[in-house]
């Protein structure tokens, strides 16, 4: 009966430790529905998709800087930057592609002078990107003169079409998705970033190139912040220099929510999509309830204080664990 009762308690925690995540979106889904049956509608889950399509995305580029051991401020003043001179282009030009591919090569511009920050001069992450924070909202505000760009056109096509029946943003999701966990899981590089964020001078004595593998996780974040960027500017219409004000912390607590450690070395691609779909069905769910913007603002301020309590308690658990493993074997060693 012992030996049943440990077998079932084990399998629990298996269960907490892998699905939790997605345990906690089951039930937020489910009491959303009850609160207002409108959540669940076609027309709805189509509205939320676009909108968390545009942070999930920056949410992926967040997952693999801090796994790194490195995180981006910056992420929705360079999305603003990229996003208005990709417009700029294709109303000079008339290209699409053209277009796209600017807003690419302007947020990885700008995420290679992170990098250089980081790593040639020694800022911490922090520092660089708040620094990048300010410059990019006001270049995106210089260039633009503070007025916004509109008659974008055919420019639409990204973030308000579809493929199919599947909004054209949410098919840049499901791409950039497996993409992501593609490079966490299954390449030299993605290892390369856990092991450097677990240990970073263990990385370095196993003679990983560190600062080229940063260097490398800012330009991936800067290819998405880009696309994101064409996302947004699409979505609403126009190109906003004041736009995606604070979407980089929706990104960082996405990830964090979605089990990515603030510590380094930790993290999935599939946790950092649940984080972000429980971040965007609960913005959706409160305004669909009415409540007050300010009393929304502090929710959300209060789950980034839990997601981040959390990750220090699983942190400190893990460490105690590894610290057990390593006395036992300490122990058999010896005897």
């Amino acid at each position: 009966m012992k030996l049943n009762s440990e077998k079932l308690n084990h399998s629990w925690n298996t269960i907490k430790n892998k699905y939790s995540i997605l345990l906690v979106l089951v039930f937020l889904i489910a009491v959303s529905t009850l609160i207002n049956p409108n959540f669940l509608t076609g027309a709805n889950m189509s509205n939320v998709s676009r909108q968390i399509a545009v942070t999930t995305i920056l949410a992926f580029g967040e997952t693999i800087l801090i796994i790194c051991g490195m995180l981006d401020l910056s992420s929705g003043s360079v999305l603003s930057l990229s996003g208005v001179l990709s417009v700029s282009v294709f109303k000079m030009t008339g290209s699409l592609p053209l277009a796209f591919f600017t807003a690419i090569f302007v947020a990885v511009f700008c995420n290679l002078i992170n990098a250089l920050m980081v790593t040639r001069f020694k800022a911490p992450p922090f520092i660089a990107t708040l620094a990048m924070q300010a410059m990019a909202r006001g270049a995106a505000l210089l260039y633009t003169k503070g007025q916004n760009i509109y008659q974008i056109e055919e420019y639409t096509v990204f973030g308000q079409g579809f493929i199919g029946f599947i909004p054209t943003p949410v098919v840049f999701l499901i791409i950039l998705f497996v993409a992501t966990w593609y490079i966490l899981n299954h390449t030299r590089f993605g290892r390369s970033l856990f092991a450097i964020g677990g240990n970073e001078e263990a990385a370095i004595a196993s003679g990983i190139n560190v600062n080229r593998n940063k260097v490398l996780a800012f330009v991936v974040n800067g290819v998405l912040v880009g696309i994101a960027g064409v996302l947004f500017m699409s979505r609403v219409n126009s190109g906003l220099p004041n736009g995606a004000i604070n979407y980089e912390f929706h990104a960082l607590t996405s990830s964090i929510i979605g089990g990515t450690s603030f510590s380094g070395g930790v993290g999935t691609a599939g946790g950092t999509v649940a984080g972000a779909f429980i971040v965007g069905f609960l913005n959706n769910i409160m305004n669909l309830a009415n409540v007050n913007s300010y009393l929304q603002q502090i929710v959300r301020g209060a789950i980034i204080a839990l997601a981040v309590i959390y990750d220090i308690r699983s942190k400190s658990k893990r460490d105690l664990k590894k610290l057990g493993n390593i006395t036992e074997k300490k122990d058999k060693a010896d005897s």
